[in-house]
């Protein structure tokens, strides 16, 4: 299965990015909070998402995502297929703002679903280059209890 995900995104990646869509990397660190509680963690990962229309777009994304203190240990899957909005329009500007959310399916011998959202920007140096920031939160609802795992991305951004 995870196989699969990974060669169904790479080849939307590169598909793609052929046609005018965007594509980045990002690292994120972060942490997981659950009522009081609050651990340390990293995300990395990869996406790509492309214009709908007038703003609007979607996108997928697979990466991994550990805890600070128990790494490799603990690793996990993390695929994300999203909506996203993009306030500025038009590859002329450098600007680049979204707010974006979605599923999130976290897995490794198990699987949880969950839901995500969040927002950024894109910032393009070159015609086809970008730094990206981003504040994204992923949200697990389990026996009551709400888990947000909160990252600080930071990557780059390609079309």
């Amino acid at each position: 299965m995870k196989t699969k995900i990974a060669l169904l995104l790479a080849t939307l990646s590169a598909a793609a990015l052929g046609q005018g869509m965007n594509g980045y990397v990002f690292s994120a660190p972060g942490i997981v909070t659950a009522g009081s509680q609050a651990v340390g963690n990293i995300h990395i990962g990869a996406g790509v998402e492309g214009a709908i229309g007038k703003g609007i777009g979607a996108g997928l994304e697979l990466g991994a995502m550990s805890g600070t203190r128990c790494f490799p240990e603990c690793v996990v899957g993390v695929f994300s297929p999203n909506i996203n909005y993009h306030f500025l329009r038009g590859n002329e500007r450098r600007a680049d703002p979204f707010v974006t959310a979605g599923y999130t399916l976290m897995f490794r011998h198990g699987h949880a679903n969950m839901f995500n959202f969040g927002g950024g920007m894109n910032y393009w140096v070159a015609r086809r280059v970008g730094f990206r920031v981003e504040l994204r939160n992923h949200v697990h609802v389990y026996n009551g209890s709400w888990f947000h795992y909160l990252g600080v991305r930071f990557g780059l951004a390609f079309r």
